[in-house]
């Protein structure tokens, strides 16, 4: 596999499109942070991460432009036009990283280095510089492609071996989002390569960490990557548009490709499936085809298709820029879309806010604009947001109110509650009725004084007719909320271990014993 990447892509595209010599310093702000800067901008200072203050005081001449995907993908479609010239089989990670296999086109060229010196030099040949890294797998070739690297056949697990484990995530388009978090945790445990990530134990792995934390243990093995699914489809996946009219200009391009992606992502949905891998075609009137294979580390959504969509058309109608490919011979008259490799639809998990990421307004306001649309079509109260409340029980400390309405707890939740549960809090909430039994086989209970009136031996309980019961291997408590005069009134909870490793939390009331929650 053959990577060529091109450094700084957001600020070289930036650059082009303003049309910038190349000595200018300029950086790419997103948030007000700088997301992507120039070789000249980083001699002079200016880092990823700054804020546009900082990064401006470094460097005062600096040209600073906001982030935009679109100029990205519509630039790097020279880049692509001009690689795929000499290697056929083009696949693009995301604008500014594009791989080909280079098996047959090695043996065409004679040699991995000629190929990538060809590239180089075609892809120089329109104003880009670029870097070729050529390894077994198409992570190593990626890590590789950013020193310019040439990995001997089979030793991609040593050239990873060494490599900080900060690499797991240098590549957005190769990574899950999450991943950033277990690359934090394994560094924070002494784990600083991706060698010594590599040599634990993948049972270990896939037992302690997230379900991307397997792939990319799998990545620092250099383990083959799954071939494309073989899976047979009861319909055809395949998408083909014939334009009428035919298609002249990129707005009309954007609003169809909007249109097919969300086709698309409907008769993928009905076959249970996501598209990894996703080739785009548009031949025009007079027969002339571009075609281009877009890969991705998450399965594609339908905004993230008609955003590929969008790119192509848009990089091929423009024609580019001086020294690219002819722009088409004749307006478009078919789309098509193909998926040449999916997943299980499970693979496909939409963020949607909290747990720790980064803020992002526009899915909150989808999210809303969702939950409301759902409101709409099922009544007020059908949609309801939890919100921390006051109690001493886990379900009383949350609150849920109608989407809509102000969001005022039940309960005062900074107020002091005697006899609250100490944490963990349970993960799973019930209501199941249960006995508790000391060694004689006696019920236990809750004294006015708020202890057991004898030690808690099992725990047994009738369900569907069946009695079942549990021996106690540890327990903690009771914790009183709430004594009354007499035992009528004795409101309490306890902690219990059982012999099957399940915790639970119990809760005495009224001479009655049930699990409020399950710690999992």
């Amino acid at each position: 596999m053959l990577a060529l990447w091109c450094p700084d892509w957001p600020a070289t595209a930036a650059a082009i499109a303003d049309d910038l010599p190349p000595q200018q310093p300029i950086a790419v702000l997103g948030a007000n942070r700088v997301v992507a800067c120039s070789a000249p901008a980083r001699s002079a200072g200016v880092r990823r991460g700054m804020r546009k203050r900082q990064a401006q005081s470094a460097c005062p001449e600096m040209t600073v432009v906001p982030t935009d995907e679109n100029r990205d993908g519509r630039i790097f479609e020279p880049v692509v036009s001009v690689v795929a010239g000499l290697v056929p089989v083009v696949e693009v990670l995301r604008p500014g990283l594009l791989v080909v296999p280079s098996t047959n086109a090695t043996r065409y060229f004679g040699g991995e280095e000629i190929l990538a010196e060809k590239l180089i030099d075609a892809v120089a040949a329109v104003g880009v510089e670029a870097q070729a890294g050529v390894a077994d797998e198409l992570f190593t070739a990626v890590i590789a492609a950013r020193q310019g690297d040439h990995v001997a056949p089979g030793g991609d697990a040593a050239f990873l071996a060494g490599r900080p484990i900060t690499d797991l995530v240098v590549e957005p388009s190769l990574s899950d989002p999450s991943r950033t978090d277990l690359v934090d945790l394994l560094r924070r445990l002494g784990i600083t390569t991706i060698g010594a990530f590599a040599a634990m134990p993948i049972r270990d792995v896939a037992s302690r960490f997230a379900a991307d934390a397997v792939v990319a243990h799998r990545l620092a093995n250099a383990t083959p990557g799954r071939p494309p699914s073989g899976r047979a489809h009861t319909i055809d996946l395949v998408i083909e548009h014939m334009c009428d009219p035919p298609i002249e200009r990129v707005d009309a391009a954007a609003f169809l490709g909007r249109r097919l992606a969300d086709e698309l992502a409907r008769r993928l949905a009905s076959v249970s499936v996501a598209c990894t891998r996703l080739t785009v075609e548009a031949v025009t009137e007079r027969g002339q085809r571009h075609a281009r294979t877009w890969r991705c580390a998450q399965p594609l959504t339908p905004e993230a298709t008609a955003d590929r969509i969008r790119w192509q058309l848009e990089g091929w109608l423009t024609g580019g820029r001086a020294g690219s490919p002819e722009r088409p011979d004749s307006p478009i008259g078919l789309l098509r879309l193909e998926p040449i490799e999916v997943v299980a639809a499970g693979a496909l998990q939409y963020v949607l806010s909290g747990n720790g990421l980064p803020e992002d307004p526009e899915v909150d306001e989808r999210v809303r604009r969702s939950l409301v649309r759902v409101q709409g079509l099922l009544g007020g109260d059908a949609v309801q947001l939890p919100i921390p409340s006051g109690g001493r029980g886990p379900g009383d400390r949350i609150t849920m109110v109608a989407l809509g309405d102000e969001r005022i707890p039940e309960r005062e939740p900074d107020a002091p509650w005697p006899g609250r549960i100490p944490q963990p809090t349970p993960t799973v909430l019930l209501d199941t009725p249960i006995r508790v039994l000391d060694l004689a086989g006696r019920a236990v209970e809750v004294t006015g004084r708020g202890v057991f009136s004898a030690e808690p031996t099992t725990v047994r309980t009738d369900r569907d007719g069946r009695e079942r019961s549990w021996e106690l291997q540890w327990w903690a408590g009771p914790w009183p909320a709430g004594i009354g005069g007499d035992d009528q009134g004795i409101v309490a909870r306890a902690q219990v271990l059982l012999d099957d490793s399940r915790a639970l939390l119990l809760r005495y009331r009224e001479r009655t014993w049930v699990v409020e929650g399950v710690y999992e």
